[in-house]
């Protein structure tokens, strides 16, 4: 009886175990809240919910094949690996360091002012820690004056500002563009978005000085934006030489975009964002005061998804922008950015409040138990004896525990090198007496096994490293299996090409000369001068950077050509103007050839190593799915679909 019951009992919890399960791979259990959060993090607005849900899973079931794949070939265990583990770790950690309630609040506020975008003037007077009693009154006086001015209404402010800072002090005026929420600091940002329509602020006293902002205008968030950059880097020191060839390849490869050539494949072949070159040049979203105001401006500026700049100089250089997606700012509704705005917040000074409240919360978790047969005074006497004769001498109270936590013990040795540690550090030594040196050591000694014990405590945390985990074993055995193979097996990609040359066929093609020209006034010129039989070459050297040009063969349809054009040898095509930039673009066509002309392996090159790649992909993925059967649990995941 206790047998049957004992099985009937496993077989519950099993089918109980399951049910929340949404497949398994091997036997392993994959669980429908693990599948969620990886779809609700990564999903775009879908019209067909099932659809997105069903294709989602097939990726997510592939990705975790491919994962088991990297487990069982020990990937995890790779030094470069783990030391990456180890840092992403350390980056992250700060942001799971909070009060869950008090960042609530705060979420709420900054999502709210994030739907507003506000222009601002920042009138300035700078105060520093060598700044003299005299040079204070001064800038409180010159501050005060222009508040008083401001106040009163003053249309035009350039002439007081010259006034008052030839009576008392500099004080500057800058245009500071448009701001949001996260931008400027949060004592400043209170103060801002609680102005009113054209208002201005009182004076606000930082370390670095006095402050006013008075409000230009106000506008709807510009929303978010997902763009791609091809970035050519100004490094420190270059010469004017230097900079006109690395001008000179941007206008090269913004001339290729323009034909039509891959913006993705250009950016892992150019760009010089290590960040974001191996992913297409794909940036994070972002939105109002992110970039430098002339960088963003620009972005901006581009009017549809899909549109490409001109090359926008910064301090970091040329980037070649194109914009991928623009929408509007999103709301609490939406989880991934509600998610990364958390953890924006939890580094913001705001947060600071709610460090005491987060403390209490952590002891609690933590187990945190203070050792009361060891009070106060005897710390504090010995902390005395350590402050004297700067070491920690063989006292009675090192081995002793003074507090400990559900899996470790704090000794009266760790409390007395604290103490000879910070006081002996000028610049965290505050002149703190003992008692506010034993709260700051509980205080660092409970974050300090919290944050070490983070996967314990915190969900989120636990499945952010593991996503990060598995994505760079997911790099590894890809490159092992897939990448690597495909470009470097060179035997093998000449054969697939041969099985499969019916696929590398040029359509309609012409050997051309893209001309990309700063204006329609010098691709006109640019097009008498082609005609009147000068060189190509010679008219781009002699433009002054206002005319790029390259050759090569090209299908018709990668090239922007006037509709129902009679695409002949010899003729020069009529000027394109791109309406985002005013840039204009025309060809000249040297060759023709008919359709359907076979590739050679070189021409195809390409694209059969893309294809090869998903070849040895497919066989693979069959490969693992007869090592690591699939099993979907139906009930549950249709339930997801309602």
């Amino acid at each position: 009886m206790k047998k049957t019951y004992f099985l009937l009992a496993l077989s519950i919890s099993a089918t109980q175990l399951f049910s929340q399960t949404i497949f398994t791979y091997g036997g392993t259990p994959v669980g429908k809240n693990e599948f969620l959060r990886a779809y609700n993090k990564n999903k775009t607005p879908v019209t067909n919910k099932e659809k997105a849900l069903r294709e989602y899973l097939e990726l997510y079931i592939r990705f975790k094949l491919k994962v088991q794949a990297a487990q069982a070939l020990r990937l995890d265990t790779l030094q470069q690996l783990k030391y990456d583990m180890q840092n992403f770790s350390s980056q992250v950690e700060d942001s799971y360091m909070n009060d869950d309630k008090k960042t609530t609040a705060l979420l709420e506020e900054a999502i709210a002012r994030g739907q507003k975008d506000i222009h601002l003037i920042h009138f300035f007077a700078p105060l520093t820690s060598a700044s003299t009693p005299q040079d204070s009154i001064k800038a409180v006086k010159a501050m005060s004056g222009l508040d008083e001015a401001l106040n009163t209404g003053t249309a035009g402010y350039t002439s007081t500002l010259k006034k008052i800072s030839d009576a008392y002090m500099p004080v500057t005026a800058k245009d500071i563009g448009f701001v949001t929420v996260l931008t400027i600091p949060y004592e400043m940002e209170n103060a801002v978005y609680n102005l009113a329509p054209n208002g201005k602020t009182s004076i606000i006293k930082s370390k670095t000085g006095l402050h006013i902002f008075k409000e230009v205008e106000e506008r709807k968030s510009a929303g978010k934006w997902k763009i791609a950059q091809i970035l050519f880097a100004i490094p420190p020191g270059t010469t004017t030489d230097e900079l006109k060839s690395i001008q000179k390849r941007a206008d090269s490869v913004y001339v290729l975009l323009k034909a039509g050539t891959d913006f993705s494949a250009l950016a892992k072949q150019y760009s010089e964002d290590r960040l974001t070159a191996l992913n297409g040049g794909e940036m994070p979203e972002f939105g109002t005061g992110k970039f430098d105001i002339a960088f963003e401006s620009k972005v901006f500026e581009l009017q549809k998804d899909g549109d490409i700049s001109i090359p926008i100089s910064t301090d970091y250089g040329y980037h070649i922008v194109k914009r991928l997606q623009q929408r509007p700012m999103p709301d609490k509704s939406d989880e991934a950015y509600a998610t990364n705005l958390k953890q924006q917040i939890a580094k913001d000074s705001r947060i600071n409040a709610a460090n005491e409240a987060f403390l209490q919360e952590i002891m609690l978790k933590v187990g945190y138990k203070k050792n009361v047969l060891i009070k106060d005074e005897i710390l504090f006497r010995y902390a005395d004896s350590v402050t004297v004769n700067k070491v920690v001498g063989n006292y009675l109270i090192n081995n002793k525990p003074i507090f400990s936590f559900a899996k470790a013990t704090v000794k009266g040795a760790d409390w007395l090198n604290f103490v000879k540690d910070y006081k002996l550090n000028a610049d965290v030594y505050k002149g703190e007496n003992n008692k506010g040196l034993l709260n700051k050591f509980i205080a660092t000694s409970t974050t300090d096994y919290y944050r070490k014990h983070l996967a314990e405590y915190n969900e989120d945390f636990k499945y952010q490293m593991q996503e990060f985990k598995e994505g760079n074993m997911l790099f590894e055995v890809m490159e092992r299996n897939v990448w690597s193979k495909a470009s470097s097996d060179s035997i093998n990609l000449k054969k697939y090409y041969v099985a499969h040359a019916a696929k590398y066929i040029w359509d309609s093609s012409a050997v051309v000369i893209l001309f990309n020209c700063s204006d329609i006034k010098t691709a006109n010129e640019t097009a008498e001068a082609l005609k009147k039989g000068k060189d190509w070459k010679l008219i781009t050297e002699e433009s002054n950077g206002k005319v790029q040009a390259d050759s090569g063969r090209y299908e018709f349809s990668q090239l922007q050509l006037p509709s129902g054009l009679n695409i002949a040898k010899g003729i020069i095509s009529s000027p394109s103007i791109n309406s985002g930039d005013n840039t204009t673009t025309f060809v000249k066509v040297l060759q023709l050839f008919p359709v359907k002309q076979q590739r050679s392996f070189n021409e195809a090159r390409g694209l059969v190593i893309n294809d090869y790649q998903k070849f040895l992909e497919e066989k693979w993925m069959e490969e693992l799915s007869k090592k690591y059967p699939v099993k979907v649990n139906t009930p549950v995941f249709n339930a997801l679909i309602k």
